[in-house]
């Protein structure tokens, strides 16, 4: 029993050793840039520069089908699957839109990149764009996702947009901060581009 005892204990101690460490690793991932505008109660007004990406589209209608075949794709790209086999850091969030009619999902590439300097991927789904400079309204929430949990979020976002009487357009997008081995201090977030001039 004094047996099991001690080593569930280390058990213990290791896996909140690699979780802690797991969230100061994500802490220091190249995240992609903005500016906070505005805090509002629950949401926020942030600007968002121009950014070479990487991105897939899909047929994808579901938050885990989508991240199974985007990922897989993106993370071939930037593990060396381009034509100068060369590695590119892991950034922060991955992007995923998710509709009836099209899904996709992005990786922003680190600092320092840019489309004349970004290796050409091997698969041929991979698309390198540069993001388009643009005004967004974001919430936040935390744990692991769900397609509801996304809804949900959306929907509130949609409302406190119409109550604040800011308007949005075009498609609203997940954002997901962390790796899915990380089980504590989950960020995530919900996005969407608004007409913006109270600068």
């Amino acid at each position: 029993m004094k047996i099991f005892i001690i080593l569930s204990s280390v058990l213990l101690f290791l896996f909140i050793l690699f979780q802690y460490l797991t969230v100061m690793a994500t802490k220091k991932t190249n995240a992609q840039p903005y500016t906070i505008i505005k805090h509002e109660k629950d949401f926020e007004i942030r600007f968002y520069p121009s950014v070479p990406i990487a991105t897939i589209h899909s047929s994808s209608k579901s938050y885990k089908e989508l991240g199974r075949e985007g990922f897989k794709k993106l993370a071939g790209y930037i593990f060396g699957g381009n034509q100068e086999n060369k590695s590119i850091s892991m950034t922060s969030p991955v992007s995923m839109t998710i509709e009836d009619s099209a899904s996709s999902m992005s990786f922003v590439m680190p600092s320092g990149f840019t489309l004349a300097n970004l290796p050409k991927p091997n698969d041929e789904d991979v698309k390198l764009t540069m993001s388009k400079e643009e005004f967004v309204a974001a919430i936040s929430f935390s744990g692991f996702a769900s397609d509801r949990d996304i809804q949900l979020k959306t929907e509130a976002l949609k409302q406190m947009l119409i109550e604040n009487k800011i308007t949005y357009f075009g498609s609203f997008k997940f954002l997901g901060y962390d790796p899915p081995y990380q089980l504590v201090d989950r960020r995530n977030e919900i996005m969407v581009s608004i007409q913006w001039d109270k600068i």
